[in-house]
């Protein structure tokens, strides 16, 4: 090394570095350098590259996925708003359960596990809208009571009619202004007009032992709108019908029926045959076989945008028991019998005769009425034939066989006079 004669022997100049402290130089003089870069200590020398817009389809997936985010949620809404306005719209009848309550020791036991059996009341209550049918007299009145049993495998299910003149023993009931019936025999439809649902229950209850698991109450109105939410039944009618008293007139011939048309088709009585509630009873069963079977046909029960419709007409004109009385309770009914074949819905009424004192009222035929009620009361098969012309004439001979029994049975089923839903009035 070559050393300036101005440096002192022994030292280096300033800018051949290496000295401790010399500015410029050494650990110090790097740190500072690195510090004083505008970008900061983490930063690169470069910027980096420019941002690449995603690609197009990246655009649409996460477009889509947006879209569909939003669609989720609209209908998760609309779904909520759709399910609260069903169970908002069925009453329940509390009244009857606590009445019911009271009597829980007479009553029969439970049926076999899953079998259900249900009690259909149709009252001809006249208020609200229902007024256009007559004057309101205060109470409520049936004409329509069917016992419905679901087979616990959900393969069949029998409705059977009870006549409203039919005479059987009703037991002390509670009225409707608070006082207290004693037992008697009387019109079966006394029991639901004096001591609303919960002493038919008991009266069902005291002539079947067949323990009733639900009850549903449905008026005109709402029997109206569930044919109109199904767009109508067909029927086929031998003869012309014009009845003042149940707003109906109608050709003979094959037609589809509205609300309208099918409630005075169910209610005429007086204008048609010999003008018995027996007459009319089967009509009103053939009009319940049409209509199960036009509903089964078009797919109701499988298609939600159908069935909406027809949920929501039957929803705001029942009432019915606690356990009934949601939306869920009731979807899971009906989607439980979606599976019945139609040829296994059936359709009868109660064995009966003319009552002894009063050739306008009904009684039980025995034993064959007991046969029928065990059947039902232990889930066990019940088959239906079409009644015989001769006896479909005869309004006192309709629900049971020429005897005053049963028709044979080819299977160990006992067979009585019906219809199915497999043969409408068409059929």
């Amino acid at each position: 090394m070559t050393e300036s004669p101005d440096t002192p022997p022994g030292r280096r100049r300033p800018s051949e570095g290496g000295g401790r402290g010399a500015p410029g130089s050494g650990r110090r003089a790097r740190f500072r350098g690195w510090a004083e870069r505008p970008t900061g200590l983490l930063a690169t020398d470069r910027p980096g590259p420019p941002r690449v817009p995603a690609p197009p389809h990246r655009r649409w997936l996460r477009t889509a996925a947006l879209a569909l985010t939003v669609a989720v949620l609209a209908s998760a809404g609309l779904g909520w708003a759709v399910w609260t306005r069903l169970n908002g719209n069925i009453r329940s009848d509390s009244a009857t359960e606590r009445e019911l309550e009271k009597y829980e020791s007479e009553r029969p036991p439970a049926g076999p596990p899953n079998a259900q059996d249900i009690l259909l009341i149709g009252s001809d209550n006249r208020g609200g809208d229902n007024g256009e049918y007559g004057e309101d007299s205060g109470t409520q009145r049936s004409d329509t009571t069917i016992l419905l049993h679901l087979a616990a495998d959900r393969k069949s299910a029998t409705a059977v009619s009870i006549p409203r003149d039919l005479m059987v023993p009703v037991p002390h009931c509670k009225r409707a202004d608070g006082n207290e019936s004693a037992p008697q025999t009387v019109q079966f439809n006394w029991a639901f007009a004096f001591g609303g649902a919960a002493c038919a229950i008991r009266t069902v209850e005291q002539m079947t032992r067949v323990r009733i698991d639900h009850h549903v109450i449905v008026d005109f109105t709402g029997f109206k709108n569930m044919v109109d939410a199904v767009h109508g039944v067909q029927v086929c009618l031998p003869q012309p019908i014009k009845d003042d008293e149940a707003h109906v007139a109608l050709p003979a011939g094959r037609q589809t029926l509205d609300g309208e048309a099918a409630l005075g088709f169910v209610r005429a009585r007086k204008s048609l045959g010999n003008g018995s509630d027996t007459q009319r009873m089967e009509r009103q069963q053939q009009f319940l076989a049409a209509l199960v079977k036009k509903v089964q046909s078009n797919g109701v029960l499988l298609n939600p945008m159908r069935l909406y419709p027809v949920m929501d007409a039957a929803t705001s004109s029942l009432t019915t028991d606690a356990g009934l009385a949601s939306l869920r309770g009731l979807y899971e009914l009906v989607r439980s019998m979606r599976g019945i074949p139609t040829a296994q819905v059936q359709f009868l009424t109660v064995p009966r005769t003319a009552y002894r004192y009063d050739p306008n009222r009904d009684e039980l035929v025995q034993p064959d009425a007991d046969r029928l009620f065990g059947r039902l009361r232990n889930d066990q098969p019940v088959a239906v034939v079409p009644q015989p012309p001769a006896e479909a004439a005869d309004g006192k001979a309709a629900g049971r066989g020429r005897s005053g029994r049963p028709a044979p049975a080819a299977s160990s089923a006992p067979t009585f006079p019906g219809t199915t839903a497999e043969h409408g009035s068409c059929e």
